[in-house]
């Protein structure tokens, strides 16, 4: 006995979600939660957000202000922080970290490995955290390639 063919099924409508509305109550922004580090969601004009992880609630930064981020020099966990600071704790391993502006700093590579570096303005040197190569960078009198290895 024949067995009758259904017809095939409609593809489903892909989801498009709505627009949001144009009042702007919609909005959200992000900042990194101050007990577990994860990256929280919050609506515009929220003064703090509890995270769902931890629970812990952490104070959402006044409008307008300008965030940087940095990687821990101790855990390599990515902080963020106020635009301006010149120096970031990290709630995880404590580590203090040093919040340069992009013009207080500049790069070379490696005299070694030839990763990238990048040191203070003002450097006369920098250790490669690879290799542990020294790489000369100081303005001196002599050869600016010059480079010294201190293991």
């Amino acid at each position: 006995m024949p067995v009758p063919l259904a017809p095939y099924p409609t593809p489903p409508v892909p989801f498009t979600p709505p627009p949001p509305p144009a009042n702007g109550l919609g909005a959200q922004n992000q900042l990194v939660c101050s007990g577990c580090r994860n990256l929280l969601l919050y609506p515009v004009g929220a003064t703090s957000v509890c995270c769902a992880v931890c629970n812990a609630v952490t104070a959402v930064p006044p409008p307008g202000t300008e965030m940087a981020q940095l990687v821990c020099g101790g855990c390599h966990t990515l902080l963020m922080y106020i635009r301006g600071a010149t120096s970031v704790q990290c709630s995880c391993c404590h580590t203090v970290n040093l919040a340069l502006e992009a013009n207080q700093v500049a790069h070379v590579n490696c005299g070694n490995c030839r990763m990238l570096l990048m040191y203070q303005y003002g450097a006369q040197s920098v250790k490669c955290a690879v290799c542990n190569f020294v790489t000369s960078v100081g303005a001196s009198t002599s050869n600016p390639e010059q480079k010294f290895n201190n293991n």
